[in-house]
């Protein structure tokens, strides 16, 4: 096994063991974070029916910007997170959700994943 198949190994084990312990309900929703190298994405999932019932992404942001400058915003992937944050925290007022149990995925909380939770604490959603 070379070494890129270990850390992808590790990163699976680190992430199943975070999953294991959070379950999302219809009055609390697990918020999971998907972070890749270009963007951030965030669901509100029930996991009793296994529906995701919101949903956004820094790619649905920079596509409605629309900036000339080829894609680029001049504003950073951390404060991007943090707007999304607020974003899915206004989604989930709007159908009447509060609060949430938020899964961070594996991934370590700070950077984005910790700019989206409190962003979405700032929204108004109690994590």
């Amino acid at each position: 096994m070379n070494k890129t198949q270990q850390l992808n190994q590790i990163k699976e084990r680190r992430r199943i063991r975070t999953r294991a312990k959070l379950f999302g309900t219809m009055e609390r929703p697990r918020l999971s974070v998907l972070r890749t190298n270009q963007f951030t994405s965030v669901q509100l999932i029930d996991d009793m029916t296994g529906k995701t019932l919101a949903s956004a992404s820094t790619r649905d942001m920079s596509a409605k910007g629309g900036s000339a400058s080829g894609g680029k915003n001049k504003e950073g992937k951390i404060t991007k997170a943090e707007a999304l944050g607020e974003m899915i925290a206004k989604k989930a007022k709007e159908i009447k959700i509060n609060a949430a149990v938020f899964d961070r995925g594996g991934y370590n909380y700070h950077g984005r994943v910790k700019a989206v939770a409190e962003g979405a604490r700032k929204g108004g959603l109690q994590i």
